[in-house]
């Protein structure tokens, strides 16, 4: 049983290695929070400003796939079999969207609310993952943010609060990684 757990542990350690903790990931949410903040910030109809915010997220994985080749991280690494469960974090995040969808024409005004719990919450199981204490809290932090700021002030101002906290992660995220790195040297 031992060597299971640490055959699994290793597992995890490669995935947080090769793929720096997910953090391609997280400094592309900043460029989609600023995108969102920036077409909160104009004057046309919620419900524009809604259907443009899906089309801002659905620029990550692009814009993913860019930021993992400048930062060099390996984007998806066939060869262990967790890079297929961190996939499915990621498809549970979509199931989830269909609350926003609802949201969109339901309460409009309270859709990037709701986003930002999405993202916030999905981030959860990648702490398990990448062994990152930095993605346990978040997962807890950010949820509890947006609903108070998203039930206090206008989206824009969310979402801008959501970009302050994406760099705040990825500054962890970062520290995460060279710690990690310092530990494997010894």
């Amino acid at each position: 049983m031992k060597d299971k757990k640490c055959y699994l542990d290793e597992l995890r350690f490669n995935c947080s290695e090769e793929q720096k903790k997910g953090l391609h990931f997280i400094l592309t949410s900043i460029i989609i929070w600023s995108m969102i903040t920036f077409i909160h910030m104009t004057s046309i109809p919620i419900l524009t400003k809604n259907l443009y915010t899906f089309f801002a997220t659905a620029l990550l994985l692009p814009i993913a796939f860019i930021i993992s080749k400048l930062i060099k991280v390996e984007f998806s690494n066939k060869e262990n079999p967790l890079n297929n469960l961190g996939m499915l974090f990621s498809m549970n995040q979509m199931i989830y969207l269909l609350i926003a969808m609802w949201i969109y024409a339901a309460v409009p005004e309270k859709m990037v609310m709701i986003l930002a719990m999405i993202f916030g919450a999905h981030l959860l199981p990648y702490g398990w993952l990448y062994q990152s204490i930095s993605y346990k809290i978040m997962s807890v932090i950010v949820p509890i943010i947006a609903l108070i700021i998203g039930n206090m002030y206008q989206a824009s101002v969310l979402s801008a609060v959501m970009i302050f906290i994406e760099i705040v992660f990825s500054r962890l995220l970062i520290i995460e990684v060279k710690r990690m790195k310092l530990r494997n040297l010894n």
